[in-house]
């Protein structure tokens, strides 16, 4: 699809009333009263779709219906696209039907069981011709009634391939994308990562890092160190790094090499447009921008780059009562318009409330893995997890396994699977290399020809490859021994670079794994918060009675009690301390950051009210907090997720939510939004603790940033508009 047709010329049919859906068997009759509440039901049960009372009670209220499901036409679901919450067709599900109409009308008269039938059948140019012709809706319907083999076995038959710089997806391949994350983009811990990444045969994919800070200065900083990296070390790749595509665009202005474009998609258009900050005009700008200016430039077929994973339009609670499996393959069929370079799914991401356990996340992984293939899209896979679910390293290296034999075209380098940033456990090296191994695949071609010429491959005599002597040794990119611990030195939670084969040895597992364990731990830590002398704290109780429930519903923890509710006072700022997912967080920083905090507050002759200490609260508890004291400004002081070792375990965040004045400042927000009914925009400031940001330094940092909020009266990336002078 290289066209980019105007939404309104999409052909969509009308809405109609639900249908309601009933079968009898074995002396039961099962009722759906909705195409919704059927694709909900005929799913694996999981923790989200629980949550959403969208998963079926039993396993023969599931069975019923796939039975169901099975018996619909693909004509049927495309008569009934789902709407959201005001009954309309909303702009992802509108993109969605963006298919290629000759192959769908062949398949239109097909019943889902006959369309699986004839797939399993088919062969691979047949599996992929047919999956143009299909709506994300179909794809998700069709997954519902796949098993795992099935799930494995057709998307190994969708081979998609595409090119930037290298070329991924190739048979014989698996490629991987470098993340060398650190809490404080450290220029020096960064490249530390980095000459780890390619010694272990990783990046050939992308050299692809999430800013802690992400501004256009320091984007654009960050995107240079990566092409100095690239261009020093001669590494046939591609860089990103992984910011919102204004602030790309922004860098992109300025001459900053962007060479791949990223965006976070949704399976929603409230979630796409009121979380994300994102429309599909502003998708299609960037998409053009790139294709005419990107660094690339137009010869590059593919320059896009999206990032995916079921959940997130439950987590903020605008999933139009369609369940996660569906918007997960509407992302899918919204990401097809752009003909992206790479796709990651990062299912997992999110935490007990959508996969709670092991099972949970594999199986959607396999699920995402299938629908994204047959949509067209060149899938990398992140089986991940955080310390607060019921997922563990060795369930992701189960998915993985799976996933490989499926066909997945990268996964992730975290170095030992410890993301130092974003605080959650992915694919490593190692992980990469072991699979390569046991499946018996190499990088792609022109990374691998470079590999072998610095020996990190070498021919096997068989016309295979394997690991060369240089394999796993940093060092070989350093001019000296000295430089290399200057670098390791600015690396957190390093516990080791020793290899056993292509695994870690067996002392540096050890400590990962125990640190891991003391990390976990800080989940289920009770929040107890001292008072500064002078400094009156109060109370406030949220919607979460329990820490399960604080897990299970985050939507509690975003609500205040009845019995917990502020009255209106004179203060521009209230500041709200929360434990969110770690009260060891606020125990361990709060002490040194609240008095800079308010006497900075104090210098500069704002008004702020005694804070507020809310057990079992969540990010957006800020916005209720806001509406009934009237403040202008709520930082919400939270404890993030427990990262990989003790000091990640107390990574504080400091999210700044600006509620809006109504009139010229809402328009404004609104229309760089796309959102009409925008009401709060946040600045965060996070990875504060002692190895990250230190708390002392982040009271300072939190000021500066409310200062210009207030000055203003934007946050966010419209604030980081202001601050660049694209914004009169």
């Amino acid at each position: 699809m290289t066209d980019l047709p105007p939404l309104d010329t999409i052909a969509v049919p009308q809405p109609r009333p639900d249908v309601a859906y009933t079968l009898s068997r074995l002396g039961r009759r099962f009722a759906f009263p909705s195409l919704k509440a059927l694709l909900g039901a005929a799913d694996w049960s999981k923790a989200g779709d629980r949550v959403a009372g969208l998963a079926a009670p039993d396993e023969a209220t599931r069975e019923a219906a796939r039975s169901i499901l099975a018996s619909l036409t693909l004509q049927h679901l495309h008569d009934h696209p789902l709407t959201d919450h005001a009954g309309r067709v909303d702009a992802v599900m509108r993109v969605n039907y963006q298919i290629d109409r000759e192959v769908f009308a062949e398949l239109a008269p097909l019943t889902l069981g006959a369309l699986k039938d004839r797939l399993l059948a088919a062969s691979p140019a047949e599996v992929a011709r047919a999956g143009s012709g299909l709506t994300g809706v179909m794809a998700a319907a069709l997954a519902k009634l796949c098993d795992v083999h099935e799930l494995v076995l057709l998307a190994r038959r969708c081979r998609r391939v595409a090119t930037a710089r290298t070329t991924i997806g190739l048979r014989g391949t698996l490629s991987s994308r470098l993340q060398p994350n650190h809490p404080t983009d450290s220029p020096a811990g960064m490249t530390a990562l980095l000459y780890t990444g390619l010694s272990m045969g990783s990046g050939d994919a992308l050299l692809g890092m999430n800013p802690a800070i992400d501004t256009v200065d320091n984007v654009a900083a960050l995107l240079r160190r990566l092409d100095e990296v690239r261009r020093a070390t001669g590494v046939p790749t591609q860089i990103c790094v992984l910011s919102h595509v204004k602030t790309q665009l922004a860098c992109l202005e300025r001459g900053a090499p962007v060479e791949i474009l990223f965006q976070s998609l949704a399976g929603t258009e409230r979630v796409l447009t009121e979380e994300f900050d994102v429309t599909v005009p502003l998708l299609d700008h960037a998409y053009a921008t790139m294709r005419t200016r990107g660094a690339l430039g137009p010869e590059a077929p593919n320059v896009m780059y999206f990032e995916t994973g079921q959940g997130s339009e439950l987590t903020y609670g605008k999933h139009e009562g369609i369940d996660m499996t569906t918007t997960e393959a509407l992302c899918y069929g919204l990401a097809r318009r752009w003909r992206p370079f790479m796709v990651n799914n990062v299912t997992g991401f999110i935490g007990p409330e959508t996969h709670l356990d092991n099972f949970e996340m594999i199986v959607a992984n396999l699920q995402d893995h299938f629908m994204g293939k047959l949509l067209g899209l060149p899938m990398g896979m992140a089986p991940c997890y955080t310390l607060h679910a019921q997922v563990t390293l060795e369930g992701q290296q189960i998915a993985t396994q799976l996933l490989t034999a499926a066909g997945a075209n990268y996964y992730m380098d975290v170095y030992l699977n410890t993301d130092r940033m974003l605080a959650y456990f992915d694919t490593s090296g190692h992980d990469d290399q072991t699979l390569r191994e046991v499946h018996d695949l190499a990088p792609a071609p022109a990374y691998l020809e470079w590999a072998k010429a610095r020996g990190i491959f070498e021919d096997d005599g068989s016309g295979g490859v394997r690991r060369g002597p240089r394999w796993g040794d940093p060092t070989q990119f350093c001019a000296s021994a000295e430089e290399w611990r200057e670098l390791r030195d600015a690396l957190p939670a390093a516990w080791g670079f020793d290899n056993a084969g292509p695994r870690p040895a067996d002392h540096v597992t050890r400590t990962l794994r125990a640190n891991q364990a003391v990390a976990r731990e800080a989940i289920h830590a009770d929040l107890h918060v001292t008072a500064p002398p002078g400094v009156r704290l109060r109370p406030l109780r949220t919607g979460a009675s329990t820490r399960a429930e604080h897990l299970a519903h985050p939507d509690l923890g975003a609500r205040l009690h009845p019995d917990s509710t502020p009255v209106a006072e004179p203060a521009t700022v209230q500041i709200l301390i929360a434990d969110g997912l770690s009260a060891q967080a606020v125990h361990h920083n709060l002490p040194d950051l609240l008095p800079v905090l308010l006497d900075g507050l104090a210098a500069q002759a704002i008004a702020v009210g005694d804070p507020f200490v809310a057990t079992f609260g969540r990010v957006k508890l800020a916005e209720p907090l806001a509406s009934a004291t009237g403040a202008r400004v709520v930082v919400n002081l939270i404890g993030e997720r427990p990262g990989g070792d003790a000091q990640a375990a107390r990574s504080l965040s400091a999210y700044i939510a600006l509620q809006l004045a109504p009139g010229a400042e809402q328009r404004a927000a609104a229309t760089a939004s796309g959102h009409a009914d925008i009401r709060f925009e946040y600045t965060v400031v996070s990875n504060i603790h002692a190895a990250g940001l230190p708390p002392l330094e982040a009271g300072a940092v939190i000021v500066e940033k409310l200062l210009a909020i207030l000055a203003h009266g934007a946050a966010g990336n419209r604030l980081e508009q202001h601050l660049v002078g694209h914004v009169a």
